[in-house]
């Protein structure tokens, strides 16, 4: 059905487009030869970047740092951070929390990745940020991309000018600002699994000295495992939908002033966690439809629905040239979330057999909400010999969540049947006990400074030194545990310094060698889903980085290698108590505490691009890492020191991509795109260390682009993709209970779809 209802889609759709575009074409002007000149791929492009806050060629800036323009994630049919999951960038591992899509865990290299994002209190180790801002929380950032310009992944510490706790790195996504210019594109598109898309990019006329810009963006796919309980939500949806309105005033040279406001709407259901191996507490069901190869439907259905996260935020960015060679920068901002969550992801997992009209069925319920407010001040400086940036920074977060876990089912005799629980359903989550309920309250100020200097003596030789230091002030209130009222509290502060040092050296006009040592921390905390809220101290990286940059033949082959090292310690580590089928507690009881040894994560990077003939670009990125386990205490384990595998560090990680452009002598251009992503198995709990599958997943688009729709230059591109086009099934998540048996998360079948692009 959903097969016979895409191709109508699809047919509708091509037909509606293809036959205006047919007719504007013919009145059009036909394409030049110098037109089609420039459609052809003789060199690599040159790529700007920002991670030193300030833009330069990512050849000559001496960090590591991979980027995803936009044509990337068009090609990729990229809408979100999450779509990075497959493997774009191999040192960067993107996965969602659990069941929920609507929280990411980031980890770089091996680093900054936590098993829970669900913790008011804790911090991630890889920082996210949007035109500077820094975005809090883990929450929200399965929310659509606006109209990106790039995403720049900078790798290894990055505290010395990004925000706050970017041990790891820092992602920095950049949007395209108001041109002042009329022109913008619109797009529609269809897919499989009831799938559609459509988007907005509108910039305005000028309007004295402001410049305005519209962006609406819109995604919704059906499920990819069926719920058998009829008339409820299908596992793996989504409805995403966003707008960010954009003005830019720039009353002359020396002053400008951008406003930005965004809203943004993530309706997502869980995903579907699969019985793999049952275990002897599982019902007849159950056993006999476990399978370890990826099913179309769950075993065993409840309600569900969506999960519904609201994003929003005021953006005020300010720049004043205060002569030749001093530029001052502010960076202001104001957002708010709310995230309610919804899973019944896990029914086939923990689901265990107590005998007729016994409950089961556990309904994970929360609301996580944050508000927020920052402040930067940047002052850019440039001398004859000398560049540099001084600034301070200012954070404060609110934020508070909640969990309940209602029983929705019950059991029929024998295991074989089940019902909805008459005292859970319908759902009134105010007669469903709280089990916990927490809140924190985070302020953190940084101060930082960095500066390069090249001797006029020896122009090759870059010196660059800087440092930050920080004040992170956090308290919590854990004020319900178990459905009773408690009074239980942390307020702890630190201060730090993290200090960098850069030496990089030019081996010709298009090479360059760099050595950089850099540290970085993130904050306590305290864990809200502990009994006890016991807190736990920060986690440090201490990190060497030797890369090497070149680009040659031409500008038609870059290659760039770099090595790293680097040490954790205090490394933060949670631990669970097993889940036990006959306790009645269904409620997660977890513990974060701090490693007792310091790990290393050594490794190398690759990443080489050319064009072997014009009009063909071949990219080539690969990551090998290697990183220590860690011993700790089990907190449930009565003081048992334990080994403790890293998270999301695949020993190995590559990503291979062809670009083939067909220009035609008079009309449009075919682009062809294909990339290949695989990587090693790692670990995504401490608590429980179940290595996940290999993978090898292929994305495909074929591309008919710049066809040309009237005399005033607008155009139509219509393509075809495909995500997962072999259909790769790998898990993504595993569990394993003595009690209950293996389960674990399939990674999403093969999707593919239609888009039609208008610019104009």
């Amino acid at each position: 059905m959903r097969h016979a209802q895409l191709h109508r889609h699809l047919l509708a759709l091509a037909i509606a487009t293809a036959l205006p575009g047919i007719a504007l074409a013919n009145d059009a002007e036909p394409a030049t030869d110098a037109d089609s000149a420039a459609r052809d791929v003789v060199a690599l492009d040159q790529v700007v970047v920002t991670a030193q806050k300030r833009a330069t060629n990512l050849q000559e800036t001496p960090i590591s740092v991979s980027v995803v323009d936009a044509e990337a994630l068009k090609d990729r049919s990229a809408i979100s951070i999450g779509s990075l999951a497959d493997g774009a960038i191999p040192s960067l591992r993107v996965t969602p929390f659990a069941t929920r899509s609507s929280a990411l865990n980031i980890g770089i290299r091996g680093i900054g990745a936590s098993g829970d994002a669900n913790q008011p209190a804790r911090d991630a180790g890889v920082g996210v940020y949007v035109d500077g801002v820094f975005m809090g929380r883990a929450q929200g950032l399965g929310s659509m991309l606006y109209d990106v310009e790039r995403i720049e992944v900078l790798k290894g510490p990055q505290g010395t000018l990004f925000g706050r706790n970017t041990e790891g790195g820092a992602l920095s996504i950049v949007t395209k600002q108001p041109t002042g210019e009329f022109g913008g594109s619109v797009s529609a598109g269809v897919s499989n699994y009831s799938g559609y898309t459509t988007g907005l990019h509108l910039d305005l006329p000028k309007v004295g000295d402001v410049s305005f810009k519209i962006d609406a963006v819109q995604a919704k796919r059906g499920g990819t495992t069926d719920n058998p309980m009829r008339g409820e939500r299908d596992f793996n949806s989504y409805d995403k939908r966003g707008a960010r309105i954009s003005a830019l005033w720039q009353p002359s040279d020396s002053f400008s002033a951008l406003y930005a406001f965004d809203t943004s709407y993530d309706a997502t259901t869980p995903y579907h966690t699969q019985l793999l191996v049952p275990g002897a507490f599982v019902s007849p069901l159950q056993k006999a439809g476990a399978s370890e190869d990826r099913r179309d439907s769950a075993l065993l259905g409840g309600p569900q629905q969506d999960n519904i996260g609201r994003t929003s935020g005021h953006l005020l960015n300010l720049g004043w040239t205060l002569s030749d060679t001093l530029e001052l920068k502010s960076i202001s901002s104001y957002r708010e979330l709310t995230q309610g969550q919804f899973d019944m992801g896990l029914v086939d997992a923990i689901s265990a057999y107590g005998g007729p009209n016994t409950p089961f069925g556990r309904y994970s319920l929360a609301q996580v909400y944050q508000h927020q407010y920052s402040q930067e001040f940047q002052l850019i400086g440039t001398t004859s010999q000398v560049q540099f940036l001084a600034g301070a920074f200012y954070y404060h977060e609110t934020a508070g969540d909640n969990a309940q876990t209602p029983n929705m089912l019950l059991w029929g005799p024998g295991g074989n049947s089940y019902t909805l629980n008459p005292a859970t359903n319908p759902l009134n989550l105010g007669n469903v006990r709280i089990d916990r309920a927490s809140k924190a309250w985070t302020d953190s100020l940084g101060i930082f400074g960095q500066a390069t200097w090249t001797p006029a003596s020896l122009e090759r030789l870059h010196l660059t030194a800087g440092g930050r230091y920080t004040r992170d002030d956090k308290k919590g209130s854990l004020y319900i545990v178990n459905g009773a009222a408690t009074d239980l509290a942390f307020d702890d502060a630190w201060g730090r310094f993290d200090p960098m040092v850069n030496i990089a050296y030019d081996l010709g006009e298009n090479a360059m060698m760099y050595a950089k040592y850099s540290t970085g921390f993130k904050a306590g905390g305290a864990n809200s889903r502990s009994t006890t809220y016991t807190a736990f101290a920060p986690e440090e990286v201490t990190a060497i980085e030797l890369g090497f940059k070149s680009q040659f033949w031409d500008n038609r082959a870059r290659l760039n290698l770099a090595l790293f090292d680097s040490k954790i310690e205090h490394k933060q580590m949670d631990f669970s108590l097993p889940f036990d089928p006959n306790s009645g507690e269904t409620r997660t009881t977890m513990v974060t505490t701090n490693a007792l040894s310091t790990g290393t994560s050594r490794g190398a990077e690759l990443e080489f691009n050319v064009v072997p003939v014009d009009n063909l670009t071949v990219g080539l990125n690969y990551a090998y890492t290697k990183i220590d386990a860690q011993r700790a205490v089990d907190p449930f384990g009565a003081g048992v020191q334990v080994t403790v595998q890293p998270l999301l560090a695949p020993k190995n990680a590559g990503s291979l991509s062809l670009d083939y452009l067909v220009p035609f002598a008079n009309f449009a251009a075919l682009k062809f795109h294909l990339d290949g992503n695989w990587s090693d198995g790692y670990y995504t709990s401490e608590y429980d260390q179940m290595l996940t599958d290999s993978s090898f997943i292929v994305n495909a688009r074929v591309a008919l682009i710049d066809v040309p729709l009237n005399s005033t230059g607008s155009t139509m591109a219509v393509s075809l993709w495909a995500r997962n086009l072999l259909d790769e099934e790998h898990l993504f998540y595993k569990l394993n209970n003595a009690s209950l048996g293996q389960s674990g998360i399939f990674n999403d079948p093969r999707t593919y779809g239609l888009d039609v692009t208008v610019t104009f």
